[in-house]
């Protein structure tokens, strides 16, 4: 009989739970612990997500998100070359490659790659001052090379191509 008696009880408490779920659907209130507790808006005069986004914004996120930040401050500093340095050191040297920090420059003669080692100093603070701290901590200035004969990573001793002339 007590059986019974508490199977009958727990029924009615749950039926009276369910009544009071719904009534307090048909007025608009959530209960506590259903859902997010927040109700969603779908339209309004506030900023959503979902409204359009100035591009750089979202190709900064999409850059940060994927670890791009530190290729594309790289390439900034190659794209920006002129800009950065002045037109003056511009016409006179390319920048080659900048990994790890270390920017290497061709200069045009070896003159100028002289001159470029005396000003490698100031180069660096004006870098550090455009594009940041710690992007560009070291400069290698390398001279004109002449023409070379290689082509590809990988060589062979001897004479190559120069010994079939004659």
């Amino acid at each position: 009989m007590d059986l019974a008696r508490d199977a009958l009880a727990a029924a009615r408490e749950a039926n009276a739970q369910k009544r009071q779920e719904r009534e307090a659907e048909q007025r608009g209130v959530r209960p506590r612990g259903f859902g997010r507790g927040r109700r969603r808006r779908w339209s309004g005069p506030g900023p959503d997500n979902r409204d359009p986004q100035p591009f750089g914004r979202v190709v900064s996120r999409v850059a940060m998100d994927r670890g791009w930040s530190s290729r594309l401050t790289d390439a900034t500093v190659l794209g920006r070359w002129p800009t950065l340095v002045g037109p003056d050191i511009a016409d006179h040297c390319t920048p080659v490659s900048l990994r790890d920090g270390e920017l290497t420059l061709q200069a045009e003669s070896t003159a100028w790659a002289t001159q470029l080692r005396t000003l490698q100093r100031q180069l660096l603070q004006r870098l550090a001052g455009a594009v940041g701290p710690d992007v560009v901590r070291r400069i290698r200035v390398v001279g004109p090379s002449g023409p070379s004969w290689r082509h590809g990573p990988r060589h062979v001793r001897g004479r190559g191509p120069r010994d079939t002339y004659g």
